[in-house]
């Protein structure tokens, strides 16, 4: 007698499904806190580019400390001409000069450059 044997019964697809779900479940959350990561990189990366931006426009223009900048002339000194978007989806606010540029973001991770940079 002659059987047919040409499928998968329930329980293997159920084991299948099981392991797919148990490396979603691992995989996941990395993938989640590596995308947060790089974006507050980005983000902390471009805030250093504001500020070399607003030395360079202070130099040019004899700006001194705690004077309130023109974004528009310090985006002259950032590539692109505009203020660059955040990553993260943050806003900057230039701040005056002598104070670091931030970023609207402070949570989960927060989007600031270190102190003294």
């Amino acid at each position: 007698m002659k059987t047919n044997n040409n499928g998968f019964t329930l329980v293997e697809i159920m084991i299948v499904v099981a392991i797919i779900g148990l490396l979603a479940a691992i995989a996941i959350p990395s993938f989640i806190k590596a995308r947060n990561t790089s974006q507050q990189n980005a983000c902390i990366n471009v805030l250093r580019l504001i500020e070399s931006g607003k030395e360079q426009a202070a130099l040019t223009h004899k700006w001194i400390d705690g004077m309130e900048v023109t974004t528009s002339i310090v985006n002259t000194y950032v590539k692109g001409n505009t203020t660059p978007d955040c990553p993260g989806g943050g806003i900057y606010t230039y701040n005056v000069i002598g104070t670091n540029a931030i970023c609207s973001i402070t949570s989960p991770t927060s989007h600031r450059l270190p102190v003294g940079q």
